[in-house]
């Protein structure tokens, strides 16, 4: 990128959820959420423990497993899933620290695709755009639903490239 090129809206706001992530001490995934209206930036967060408690990097996942059943091409199937409840989420503490009238009409830029519960909460806050990064084939299906029933728009930046010094791989 030369001089005279800058960033588009876009990608500013998911490099700084990017290195909001970097915050983040989980071992499977670095999550940061960014809350914006129009260009400006009004909150970060990223997942973790609860303050004053150990994380994850201290006390280990605390992982959960829960059964839900999918129903593909009319086939029912009982499909596993995995998840650490030690932490909150980057978007759940979004919520939490920002006020509902600076969300009303605002867009969440998030590192991956919102969780169910995520999704929930985020349908209910105010927002009018989520966009994301890295998908989370988990939930993905009926959050995208539920992104459409809301009116939300809800899109994932393909083409993005992260910030060198926040890669990491990540656990589904």
């Amino acid at each position: 990128m030369s001089a005279e090129e800058r960033k588009d809206w876009d990608t500013y706001f998911m490099d700084i959820a990017y290195m909001v992530s970097t915050r983040s001490r989980c071992p499977r995934r670095h999550v940061g959420a960014v809350l914006v209206q129009g260009k400006k930036l009004l909150g970060t967060a990223y997942n973790g423990a609860p303050s004053g408690v150990p994380d994850c990097s201290e006390a280990g996942c605390m992982i959960s497993e829960e059964v839900e059943l999918v129903v593909t091409d009319g086939r029912e199937e009982m499909v596993k899933k995995q998840r650490c409840i030690r932490t909150i989420h980057a978007e759940q503490n979004l919520l939490l620290f920002t006020d509902r009238i600076d969300r009303e009409g605002s867009t969440v830029y998030v590192t991956d695709e919102p969780c169910w519960t995520c999704s929930n909460m985020l349908a209910n806050s105010g927002i009018v755009e989520v966009i994301y990064h890295r998908s989370y084939p988990k939930d993905e299906g009926k959050v995208k639903k539920l992104m459409e029933q809301k009116g939300i728009v809800f899109r994932q930046m393909d083409n993005y490239e992260p910030p060198h010094q926040t890669r990491m791989k990540v656990s589904n």
